[in-house]
């Protein structure tokens, strides 16, 4: 499936830090996933005000839900990153972590980083939402 997904980076536009601007995918099934947060199988918030913590089980619980659907980080073709930071230290160190995870790859795809005042649970400080083309 990923001969099917093309990322481009059109000269005109700034370089990035890793991600593509366009990212072109034939036909073929998607899936979206849903905002992957720092939850442990119990549903309980893992390493609270912890952003290394957090994004490491944003990272373990994203493998698993691409796994879910035989999916692999290269097949995500769109990003959302949430952080609860106005910082743009703590947006980077965010990004950083991410893009040198396991998870890695599923971030050279267009992708967008936000900062946010408030996340779904007390104490939450990333999430990520992904749309995937599924692999034949």
């Amino acid at each position: 499936m990923t001969e099917k997904i093309t990322r481009i980076n059109p000269e005109q536009l700034h370089e990035t830090p890793g991600y593509h601007h366009i990212t072109v995918v034939e036909a073929g099934r998607t899936a979206y996933l849903a905002g992957q947060c720092p939850l442990d199988r119990n549903g309980d918030l893992v390493g609270s005000g912890s952003l290394e913590t957090q994004v490491d089980q944003v990272v373990a619980n994203t493998l698993m839900a691409l796994a879910a659907v035989s999916a692999q980080p290269e097949h995500v073709v769109r990003s959302v990153i949430y952080v609860r930071s106005n910082e743009r230290g703590t947006l980077g160190a965010a990004w950083r972590r991410l893009t040198e995870s396991a998870l890695g790859s599923a971030f050279t795809t267009a992708s967008t980083l936000l900062g946010v005042t408030q996340l779904g649970f007390p104490g939450q400080l990333v999430e990520v939402d992904l749309t995937v083309a599924l692999p034949d």
